[in-house]
């Protein structure tokens, strides 16, 4: 290793080990030059990326991330009913958590999920006993309620005597089976062909239509044979003979219309006709002919039993307890049982596959296309003791 020498050969001058140190310094101050410039410019470019992002943003929405999960889905779908093209169908691998069945080998399929929502939307939305009832979901052809109808027996006994077999309670198998609702809009295929119209809303709208007005008739008034049983089908009977397998009423007093005297008297008759467990979560049920007569109806002291809802969306309130307008109640004539009152949550059980399928048809009615969509559903009475009903009558 040689050593750099201190001093200059000649005796004067400058030494070698400051003239070294020089250099070494510009060197080390042109590099710092360098990697601030390169800083710099990244920086300027990073900042323009970040301006030309916020810009963008701020001129169109931004995309949803669940997009790209479901745009093979839709995407396959949209050929399915536009062409009837199905290889995009079959090379779908379906999540679970989406749909619950797989693609069927009948030529059927499952409607892809977005759509599937839309129609569910528009179901719990519109005027039936939906809102008010049990609703569940099955894999199977029915769902089975086991109901309690009796009591367990109990009596009273002293420290030595001896004890006497009590009461059984009984249990009640109530079947209800899945019957199929089905929808059959149809598009020329010169609309279908068109890419500005919306193939998913309109054919969710037609579906929803058709199935909330055939399923919220069936469950009012239902007769069970290929469609759900209405709580009104069941056998009516004066409360104070009521028996399991049917449904208690009390009488207004007058055939086809309230009493003249006392109108509200019927009302509250019938909200305490029902059990104390059931009427805590009791609600009204009728139609709006019915509703626009008991507006009219006053107490003793003048006030209004009808209260209309304080916020958006809450119901109106009869006595304190909300109402439901279900159009498919039978108008006040006479006899009719227009109003009923009773817990629907424990009373009405609506069964339901979760799946919604859907077959494209281009060759029954020609140039027109076919839409054959099926659900199943069912439902009936699964607590005979938690709805009462109002009779206009005498007796």
């Amino acid at each position: 290793m040689t050593i750099p020498e201190t001093t200059s050969r000649g005796g004067g001058g400058v030494p070698q080990s400051q003239t070294a140190t020089d250099e070494v310094k510009t060197a080390l101050a042109g590099l710092v030059g360098d990697i601030t410039e390169t800083f710099q410019k990244q920086e300027e470019r990073l900042n323009m990326l970040d301006r030309k992002s916020t810009f963008t943003q701020s001129r169109r929405p931004a995309l949803a991330t669940s997009a790209e999960a479901e745009a093979p889905h839709e995407k396959a779908f949209q050929a399915y009913v536009r062409t009837g093209e199905d290889d995009g169908l079959r090379g779908l691998n379906l999540e679970g958590k989406a749909l619950s069945t797989a693609v069927a080998g009948d030529g059927g399929y499952l409607v892809d999920p977005q759509t599937s929502e839309s129609v569910k939307s528009v179901l719990r939305g519109a005027a039936s006993l939906r809102q008010a009832a049990n609703v569940v979901s099955v894999e199977a052809t029915t769902f089975d309620v086991l109901i309690d109808s009796t009591d367990v027996g109990a009596g009273w006994a002293s420290e030595t005597g001896s004890v006497s077999e009590s009461g059984t309670p009984t249990i009640e198998r109530i079947s209800i089976p899945l019957h199929e609702l089905n929808a059959l809009p149809k598009a020329s295929q010169r609309l279908l062909d068109d890419a500005a119209f919306d193939i998913e809303g309109w054919l969710a709208g037609r579906i929803a239509d058709k199935f909330a007005q055939s399923e919220a008739a069936a469950f009012v008034s239902g007769n069970g044979v290929d469609k759900p049983t209405g709580f009104l089908s069941h056998p009516q009977i004066g409360n104070d003979a009521w028996a399991w397998g049917s449904l208690g009423y009390v009488i207004t007093g007058d055939d086809g219309d309230f009493n003249n005297t006392n109108p509200a008297d019927a009302i509250v008759d019938l909200v305490y006709a029902l059990g104390a467990k059931y009427r805590a979560n009791g609600t009204f049920v009728l139609n709006s002919k019915t509703a626009g007569a008991v507006r009219k109806i006053k107490d003793a002291d003048g006030r209004f039993l009808w209260s209309d809802g304080l916020a958006a969306g809450e119901p109106a309130r009869l006595l304190g307890y909300p109402v439901l307008i279900a159009e498919d109640m039978p108008d006040v004539v006479s006899d009719s049982f227009s109003i009923a009152f009773g817990d629907f949550g424990a009373g009405y059980t609506i069964a339901e596959r979760p799946d919604l399928r859907i077959l494209r048809d281009p060759f029954s009615a020609k140039p027109n296309v076919l839409f054959y969509a099926t659900k199943r559903v069912g439902g009936d009475v699964s607590d005979f003791a938690a709805i009462k009903l109002l009779k206009f009558g005498i007796s």
